[in-house]
C-alpha cells in the first residue's frame, strides 16, 4: 500500500498508483444530519464508513481566505435590519445580506451592498484589514510549519496552502455585477487592489517557505459559469494574470521541492484552462457535470492536467443503476489515463440517501482495480 502523501505525488505526476486517490470534494452538513436521521453513526469518520484514504496533505494554517477575503480584524456581524419573514445582517467580510431569519445557510442570500464602491471605501475602510504586517496575522507560523514538516516526515503527507483567487477576491469586494462595471470605470481601482493581494499572498509565501517548503498551492477562483468565463479571457489576461504569474514564479523560485499549482472554479471550465496553464496551473477541479464538464472527454483533450472531480452529484440521488453508469463512463478511462482524483463534481447535497452514497462509494472502490 502506498502512504497518502506518495499517492497524491505520483497522482500529480501520472505515474502508476496502487488505487485511485479516495477522498470527497466536501459533503454538505445537512447531508451528515439527513444520514445520521438514517443510521450513520457518530463515529462515521473514525470508523471510516465511506473508505476514504486517510489525509494526504496538510496545511499550514496560514489564513490567506478562500470564497472570502483574509481580513484582519473580520468585520462585526450584526444586524441591519428586520422585514417580515427576512432580515438584512453584515456579515464577515462586509457584505450586507438579505437572509431568513433564523437560517442563514442553506440557500442563495440576497447580496444587497458589499465593502467596496470607490477607492475611498477601498483606502480608509478595506485596505488596512488587508494589511501583510497586521499583528496577529501569522501568530503560530514557526510551530505550525514546524508541526507540518513534522507530518511530512513521519507520513510523507503534502505540504499545501489554501489562497484566494484574484477574480473571488474581488467579487466579495465589490459584487459580481458591480465588479464586471469596475472592470471598465475603475480599472486603476482594480489593480490598486490586486497589488495589494500580491502584497499580502507573497508575503505570508516568504514567510512560510522560510520554515517549509510547500508541495501544493490551492485557489479558490469561482470564475466560470454554466457558460464559460464570467469575465473576458483579455481581462484575464489584463487584471488576473500577472499577479498570479508573479506570485507562483516567487514561490517557486523560493525552494527546491517541486511546488503544484491547482485552481478550483465552478462551471463549465473549458475555457479557463489555456489561460491558467499560463502561469503554471498542474491541476483543476471540480468539472461540473451540470455545467458541461466531462473528465474524461477534458482530459483527452488536456492530456498533462490532473483533473479532480466530474462526478455528477445528481446522479448519487437517482439510485444504483444510475450511479454505475455513470461511473462506467468515467473511471475506467481515468483509470487508465492517470492524473485523477474521483470526487463528486461540488458539495454532495442533502437530497442524496445515505444508502445511495454508500453505494457510490463501494462502487468506486470497486470498479478501482
Amino acid at each position: 500500500m502506498m502512504k497518502p502523501g506518495e499517492r497524491l505525488r505520483a497522482t500529480y505526476e501520472f505515474r502508476p498508483c496502487d488505487h485511485l486517490v479516495r477522498r470527497e470534494f466536501y459533503i454538505w452538513n445537512e447531508a451528515i444530519e439527513r444520514w445520521k436521521r438514517e443510521g450513520l453513526p457518530d463515529d462515521y469518520e473514525q470508523r471510516n464508513v465511506f473508505q476514504f484514504d486517510p489525509p494526504a496533505t496538510i496545511q499550514t494554517n496560514v489564513n490567506l481566505g478562500w470564497c472570502e477575503p483574509p481580513f484582519l480584524p473580520a468585520y462585526e456581524e450584526r444586524l441591519i435590519e428586520q422585514n417580515g419573514e427576512t432580515e438584512i445582517i453584515q456579515d464577515n467580510a462586509g457584505r450586507w445580506l438579505r437572509v431568513f431569519k433564523g437560517r442563514r445557510h442553506g440557500f442563495m442570500p440576497e447580496y444587497i451592498k458589499h465593502p467596496v464602491s470607490n477607492e475611498r471605501d477601498w483606502s480608509e475602510h478595506v485596505q488596512p484589514r488587508l494589511d501583510p504586517n497586521a499583528d496577529q496575522r501569522h501568530p503560530n507560523l514557526e510551530r505550525d510549519c514546524k508541526n507540518a514538516a513534522q507530518h511530512r516526515s513521519e507520513s510523507e503527507i503534502m505540504v499545501s496552502q489554501n489562497i484566494i483567487g484574484g477574480y473571488m477576491y474581488l467579487r466579495a469586494l465589490m459584487g459580481p455585477e458591480d465588479l464586471l462595471y469596475a472592470f471598465h470605470d475603475q480599472p486603476q481601482l482594480i489593480h490598486i487592489m490586486m497589488r495589494q493581494w500580491v502584497r499580502l499572498v507573497g508575503d505570508a509565501m516568504e514567510r512560510i517557505q522560510a520554515h517549509i517548503e510547500l508541495d501544493e498551492i490551492v485557489m479558490a477562483e469561482d470564475i466560470c459559469y454554466n457558460h464559460g468565463l464570467l469575465i473576458a479571457p483579455a481581462m484575464v489576461r489584463e487584471f488576473l494574470l500577472p499577479y498570479y504569474a508573479e506570485m507562483v514564479s516567487a514561490a517557486r523560485r523560493r525552494q527546491q521541492r517541486r511546488i503544484y499549482m491547482i485552481v478550483d472554479t465552478d462551471g463549465w471550465a473549458a475555457p479557463a484552462i489555456p489561460l491558467y496553464r499560463a502561469i503554471g496551473m498542474d491541476a483543476m477541479m471540480p468539472f461540473e457535470v451540470a455545467s458541461g464538464c466531462d473528465v474524461v472527454a477534458m482530459g483527452r483533450e488536456w492530456p498533462d492536467l490532473v483533473l479532480l472531480g466530474g462526478i455528477d452529484k445528481r446522479v448519487l440521488a437517482a439510485g444504483p443503476a444510475a450511479i454505475d453508469r455513470h461511473l462506467a463512463h468515467i473511471l475506467p478511462a481515468m483509470r487508465a489515463r492517470g492524473g485523477y482524483i474521483p470526487t463528486c463534481d461540488h458539495g454532495v447535497p442533502d437530497d442524496v440517501s445515505l444508502e445511495n452514497y454508500l453505494y457510490y462509494r463501494k462502487r468506486v472502490c470497486e470498479m478501482d482495480h
